[in-house]
C-alpha cells in the first residue's frame, strides 16, 4: 500500500497550524504558526554545502509532501527568486534572493558589532542618547541606542519606525537617496505635521534635503514632537553607499544651537566616520562643518 505524504494540518498555502485548536493558549508563539510559510523554509534549509541541487521528487519526500503541495511551494519561491532552475539538470538550487539576503544579515551584523563601542564612547563623552538607525518602507527604523545617565532624558525609541521626513536620522537617510527614488519619495509621501516646525511643502523639504546632502548631517528641531530634537549623521558601507546614521537625542533645552555647533555635531559626525572605517570606508579629505541655523532644523 502506498504511503499517504504528511499535509499540514489545514490548507498547505496558508493555514495556521494550530487553527481549531481552542486548547492551544494564544501565548504559545506555535498558535501563529502559518504550514505553507514553515513548509517553505523547511524546503530552503534543505539546501547546505554537501546539497546544492533537488529535484521536485527529492525535495517531496523529504518533506513528506503531495508532489502537488511541492510543485506549488517550488513554483512560488522561484517566482519570488528564492530558488532557479538549473535547465541542464532539471533540478532546483538556491536562488540569488537567497545570497542578497544573506548580505543583509551580514551587513547589519557587522553594523551592530562595530555600532556598540562607538555609540558608547560617544554617551561617555557627551552624556546625551545614542542611536544607530536605518530607513525601511521610508521610515527611520531605530535599531541600537546607549542611554545617557540624565535625569531628563527622551523616552527611548530603540526598536521604533518614525517618518523619515521628520527626523534627523531619516533626513539623513533620505538625503542619500538616489534622485529618482527621492522625487518619487517626495510625490507620494503625506507631510503629516506633527508639530508647528514640521516640513509639510515639498518644495521646501526638497531643498532642506539637499542642505543636509551638502553639509553632511541633519538636525531634527522639535519636528516630530515638541521638546525634543536631535543631531544626525551618515554612516558608510565600504564602498560609499550611506547605510544608517548615528543620532544623538535629548531635551531641546539641552541641545542648543550653540552646543550644537561646539560639540554635538562634531561628535555625532565623528562617530560616524568611526563606523564607516570600521565598515571599511576610506574617505578623502571633509570641510568643517557650517554652524546650524534653526530654520527647518539646521
Amino acid at each position: 500500500m502506498a504511503r499517504r505524504k504528511k499535509e499540514s494540518t489545514t490548507n498547505p498555502e496558508g493555514g495556521a497550524e494550530h487553527l481549531g485548536k481552542p486548547n492551544v493558549p494564544r501565548t504559545d508563539k506555535s498558535f501563529y504558526m502559518i504550514q505553507a510559510v514553515s513548509n517553505a523554509l523547511t524546503l530552503l534549509e534543505l539546501f547546505d554545502d554537501k546539497v546544492a541541487e533537488l529535484g521536485i521528487r527529492e525535495m517531496r519526500d523529504r518533506l513528506e509532501l503531495t508532489t502537488q503541495a511541492t510543485e506549488r511551494l517550488v513554483a512560488t519561491l522561484e517566482r519570488r527568486g528564492y530558488l532557479e532552475l538549473n535547465r541542464l539538470t532539471g533540478c532546483y538550487r538556491l536562488g540569488l534572493k537567497t545570497y542578497e539576503i544573506s548580505r543583509t544579515f551580514l551587513a547589519q551584523a557587522e553594523l551592530f558589532r562595530h555600532a556598540q563601542t562607538v555609540l558608547r564612547n560617544l554617551v561617555n563623552v557627551c552624556n546625551e542618547t545614542a542611536y544607530i538607525a536605518t530607513m525601511h518602507d521610508y521610515l527611520s527604523t531605530y535599531l541600537e541606542a546607549v542611554e545617557t545617565t540624565m535625569t531628563v532624558r527622551v523616552a527611548s525609541r530603540i526598536g521604533s519606525r518614525l517618518p523619515a521626513y521628520c527626523t534627523a536620522a531619516g533626513k539623513v537617510l533620505l538625503a542619500a537617496l538616489p534622485p529618482e527614488r527621492l522625487a518619487e519619495y517626495l510625490e507620494r509621501v503625506e507631510l503629516r505635521p506633527y508639530t508647528d516646525r514640521t516640513i509639510t511643502d515639498r518644495e521646501a523639504l526638497a531643498r532642506h534635503l539637499a542642505a543636509i546632502a551638502e553639509q553632511g548631517y541633519a538636525v531634527g528641531n522639535e519636528e516630530l514632537e515638541r521638546g525634543i530634537r536631535g543631531v544626525a549623521a551618515p554612516v558608510r558601507n565600504h564602498t560609499g553607499r550611506i547605510v544608517a546614521a548615528v543620532i544623538i537625542s535629548g531635551p531641546a533645552m539641552r541641545l542648543t544651537d550653540e552646543r550644537l555647533a561646539a560639540e554635538l555635531i562634531p561628535q555625532v559626525r565623528q562617530a560616524a566616520d568611526e563606523i564607516s572605517l570600521k565598515l571599511g570606508y576610506l574617505a578623502g579629505g571633509r570641510r568643517e562643518a557650517p554652524a546650524p541655523s534653526t530654520e527647518h532644523g539646521q
